[in-house]
Parts: C-alpha cells; structure tokens; sequence
C-alpha cells in the first residue's frame, strides 16, 4: 500500500499546514448565531465539524470533495465493461482529495483483497448469536471481535508519538474495508441461506466480491453493488453514523471502536433502518389495495391516509436537502437501463410524481423530495436480496468508505478530543428568559 499512504502523508502535511494559517488568521471569526431552539433540537443546522471528504448542499445535493454523483459516474473508474464507479475509487478520492487513474484503482482493489482474511474467531462470535439477531447486531459484534486486530491500539499502548497516529489508523482503517464485506456475507448466507457461504473471489473488485459471496453472480447486481456502496459511502459530518465515528475516534479510540459505535447510529430507525420503512410501507400500501402496482390515484388516496394517521410517508424528506436527493436520481436511472418494467419500481416512481405535492400542500414540510432510501429498497428485492433486515448491514459497509478516511484525516490533522458545552434548562430559564431559578 506504500504509495498511497505515502501520497496521503504528503496531502496531509500540506493541508495540516493550510489549516494552521487559516486559524491564526481566522481563528476569533465567527460563523453563525445559534439558536436555542437548535441547541434543544438536535443541534440542528449548527456548524461545529470538519469533514474533509465531503459537503451536503441544500440546494445541490451530495459533493465528494466537490464532486457531484453524476461526474462521479462519469470520472471515476469502472469495472471492464462495467457503468457504474467503482467504490474504490471514491475512498480514493475521499483520502486523496484527487480522482484516480485506473491503475491507482487496480492497485487498491489488489491491496484489499490481500487484506481480506478474517480470522475465525470474528465467525465464531458470529456463530455464537441465534440467527434471530438482527444482522446489525451481529454486525457490529464481529467489528468489535476483529478490534484485536487493532494495530493502533497496540502502538499506542506501547507508546506512539501523536504525529505518528494517523499511520496506525491509516493501516487500521484499510484492513477494516477489507474485511466488512466477507463479514457481512458471512452473516447474510448464515441468516438467510442456511449457512452455506460462498468463499472471496479475490479476482474480483471490493464491491464484485461483496455481490459474489452474497451468491449474486448476475452481472448487473454487481453493477448495483459498485453505484449503492459508492452513493452510499458518505454524507459529510453531521449525520449520526459519521458524527459518532468521529466523536468515538477523537478520543483516540481506535478505527475498529469507532466504526462500531458509527454502526449502533446507523441501525436507528432514524438512519439506516429507514430504507427498510419505506419496502415495509409500500409493501402494506400493495396489500391493502390488494394491487402490486397501484395507480397514481390509488397511491395518492394512500399518502393522505398515512398523514390522516398522524404517519410519515418513509423515504420523502431530509434533515438537510431541500430538492430530490441526487442518489435517488443515481439509483432511479440505473432502473431504468436494467429493470424498467419492475412492478415495485414502477411503484416506487408514481409516488415520486404523487407525493411531493401532497407533502407541500400541507405546509408541514420543507423538503417534500425522496431521499436515498426512497429508491434503494425496490432495487434490492428486484434481484432477489428480499431480506429488508439486511439493507442496513449493505448500507454500513459502504459507510466505512467515508467515515474511515474521515478518521484517517482527524488524525493526520490532529483534530483533539470533541467536547461541546451543554446547558441545563434552568440555565435558559435564568439567563434567557430572567426568570428567578430556586437554588
């Protein structure tokens, strides 16, 4: 892996340089006013990280160190006689700051594949939850087993100087992406294939691997693979499996640690199990109108009665977006070119052009538009990954990409322990409102 760690080394010196003029420089501006009812509300909105891999616009969606998905599907490289970017690229990109040549790709997906073994123990703390545990659960456990790995964890425990942490992450980080895909392979062919696993195909790129030992061979899942790990991988920092990893991590925690607690985020139901909502309600919508391609009027009828519920419409809406999330546009022209007359997806599509008005004309809503989750789902069970419960793992293995090369920048930056002030409620009460607080 020499040179691209040397590579990344020799950007990191340079932006770490960068960084420490802006501060002196710039250090006393301030950005923003923050609001009391974003300190109460999640922090909503509150700039506070620095998330070098990539920037959520409101406007323009998802950049990758100022790239957009659909140059990224053009620029990137791909796999021989392949559409869609390899993900390997993007992580690259990510760590880099520059799009790759085809042999900078080859040479990673070589470097992962020789990183790949995992070692039985991580299958035997698999092997040891009933098959009812949730995948995430079991997910989440063997990153945790494969922290024995951790050759941060054994430097620093050894003594390691602070300007020699990254390298130790940097190594943790790219054995960890190795590693997720036979780790989530093992779990999806143990769960729901009897247990009959399919061993590595190490010829085969990160993401072609991934659709291999799940049992795809079909030609185009293992395009889907290469464009759901990539529009997947990253959303900047705010969001809850990047913004754990990262807190996690800043108090030196190593990669494996840290990811992990970016996993428990991402299998919240706000988060990464919200792509399995939307299956679960489109699916309820088809059964109760007893149609599995229901009419724009009959889906229209349906949305108003899940807001009469007091329901949301899963997959319409984001925390930060305020147009039709460019994934959603990513996944919903890859369907076109390979699934067209998928009764799901076409589904999927009618409630794009129903429900956005009907969100808008409540007035209740800022961002009426699909997100990523939104699309993902009928893609998946349209190759015959029907298990909704798996779609988070999936999601979680392309997440590593972003949050981990963020980490590996956290550390060459020297980015200290996150600690933010907090505030009690008689506090607002005594110096907002001026009300006299009992001692």
């Amino acid at each position: 892996m020499g040179y691209l760690k040397d590579l990344f080394k020799q950007k990191a010196d340079a932006h770490s340089k960068e960084i420490k003029g802006i501060i002196e420089k710039y250090g006393n501006t301030k950005i923003e006013d923050v609001t009391l009812a974003q300190v109460y509300q999640g922090m909503r909105g509150i700039t506070g990280l620095v998330t070098e891999t990539s920037l959520l616009d409101a406007n323009e969606g998802i950049r990758f160190r100022g790239y957009s998905i659909p140059e990224l599907r053009e620029k990137l490289p791909k796999a021989e006689k392949g559409n869609e970017p390899l993900p390997e690229g993007l992580f690259y990109l990510m760590l880099i700051g520059e799009v790759p040549s085809e042999n900078d790709v080859d040479h990673l997906s070589a470097v992962l594949a020789r990183r790949s073994h995992v070692p039985n123990y991580v299958f035997a703390v698999i092997e040891s939850f009933p098959t009812s545990a949730h995948p995430m659960t079991q997910f989440t456990a063997a990153i945790l087993a494969l922290q024995t790995e951790s050759k941060f964890a054994k430097a620093y425990n050894e003594g390691l100087s602070k300007k020699d942490y990254w390298s130790f992450v940097y190594e943790d980080a790219m054995t960890l992406i190795a590693r997720l895909p036979r780790i989530a392979a093992y779990i999806y062919r143990r769960k729901y294939r009897n247990g009959e696993h399919i061993q590595p195909d190490g010829m085969l790129d990160w993401a072609g691997n991934f659709a291999h030992m799940l049992g795809f061979e079909d030609e185009s899942f293992k395009e889907l693979m290469r464009l759901y790990l990539t529009i997947h991988a990253d959303h900047e920092g705010g969001n809850v499996s990047a913004h754990a990893t990262h807190l996690v991590g800043s108090a030196l925690s190593d990669p494996y640690l840290s990811f992990a607690a970016g996993m428990t985020g991402l299998a919240g139901p706000l988060h990464g199990l919200a792509n399995q909502e939307v299956i679960r309600w489109i699916d309820e919508m088809c059964k109760e109108l007893n149609n599995a391609e229901p009419s724009k009027e009959e889906i229209a009828a349906y949305i108003k009665k899940t807001l009469a519920e007091g329901k949301v419409v899963p997959g319409y809406g984001h925390a930060v977006l305020r147009k039709t999330d460019p994934r959603f546009i990513a996944q919903m022209e890859f369907a076109k070119r390979h699934c067209p007359d998928n009764s799901m997806i076409k589904t999927v599509w009618n409630i794009y052009e129903v429900a956005p008005p009907i969100l808008e004309n409540t007035g209740k809503i800022k961002n009426p538009w699909p997100n990523v989750d939104a699309h993902s789902g009928a893609l998946l069970k349209h190759y015959g990954l029907i298990e909704e419960d798996f779609y988070t793992v999936m999601f979680g293995v392309s997440r590593a990409l972003g949050v981990l090369a963020s980490l590996c920048w956290d550390r060459a930056l020297g980015f200290p322990i996150e600690r933010p002030k907090s505030i009690t409620t008689d506090w607002v009460k005594k110096n907002i409102m001026k009300e006299t607080v009992a001692e």
